[in-house]
């Protein structure tokens, strides 16, 4: 099996983020989703609006995310589109909320822990998928990229509490008293990302990671330390198992002296669960060559 190709470039431009997803070599198709994290009001590490607009606009694509399962001012989507809004995302692009409406099932097929996955039924009005992900930390998964914005991010209120409890309740007031062991949460947010693959397509998804604001908090925080390690860059892949592992790789490898408190965060975590079991499940592969477009 040969090594997954994960793209890399240390610039963090507008320019460059058009210039890696022009790397890979991929078109996407009609109607393109662009799924970010709008971010916490509050937090300000999440990708901003003028970093991502030429890309979104050259894939004349809609940007979407989904409701939190936290009370915050994202649960309601009324107060998330303030939040689109406030955050700047309105005016650069179309915004989907997904399960704004209503959410549906999709099936979760060779699992490791959830044979289901809840997401917003507004999924179904798009072809294509650019996941556009904010590389950093995560109190709960040790670290977020591609695989945390598929599963987590693209599940709605009712299958993110799902995915946390792997499977026993879809209430988000009981979420926290109904938490599973660590692994098996990160197994079941593999299996969320499988059904999303299998449901879009897999040649219909392309990732992009921004290795920036390398905080040891997720953007859903309204309070995430500053970060103590400097920026790394861009990376890309259509193998999100590949690019979340070039990531974790290259905070691990850094020379940066501040990089001590993400690899804390994310080992203690046993954030790595997430892409070994990805790649046990078929979504990608751990092995990867990384190719420097500057």
């Amino acid at each position: 099996m040969s090594k997954a190709k994960v793209y890399f470039t240390k610039e963090i431009t507008p320019e460059s983020l058009v210039n890696i997803y022009n790397a890979l070599g991929v078109e996407l198709n009609g109607k393109v989703a662009v799924k970010i994290s709008t971010g916490e009001p509050g937090g300000h590490n999440f990708l901003q609006p003028a970093l991502i607009e030429p890309l979104v606009s050259k894939l004349r694509g809609v940007i979407v995310e989904s409701c939190t399962a936290y009370k915050g001012r994202r649960l309601d989507p009324k107060e998330h589109w303030k939040t689109i809004e406030e955050h700047g995302f309105k005016a650069i692009a179309p915004c989907d909320i997904l399960d704004e409406e209503a959410d549906m099932e999709i099936p979760v097929v060779g699992g490791i822990n959830l044979t289901k996955n809840i997401v917003g039924k507004n999924i179904e009005n798009y072809d294509s998928m650019l996941m556009l992900s904010h590389f950093k930390g995560h109190i709960m998964g040790g670290f977020g990229g591609a695989l945390k914005n598929m599963s987590i991010g693209i599940a709605s209120t009712k299958g993110k509490t799902y995915i946390h409890t792997a499977g026993v309740t879809t209430d988000y007031r009981v979420m926290f008293d109904n938490l599973p062991k660590q692994d098996v949460f990160l197994e079941c947010m593999a299996d969320a990302c499988k059904s999303v693959v299998d449901f879009m397509g897999s040649e219909n998804i392309v990732y992009i990671n921004v290795a920036n604001r390398l905080s040891v908090d997720c953007d859903c925080s309204d309070h995430p330390k500053e970060p103590e390690m400097g920026d790394l860059g861009i990376f890309a892949s259509i193998d999100p198992v590949a690019l979340d592992q070039a990531c974790y790789d290259a905070v691990v490898n850094s020379p940066d002296e501040g990089k001590a408190s993400l690899i804390e965060r994310m080992d203690s975590r046993h954030g790595i669960h997430i892409v070994e079991s990805g790649a046990q499940i078929g979504i990608g592969s751990r092995e990867y060559e990384l190719i420097n477009i500057d």
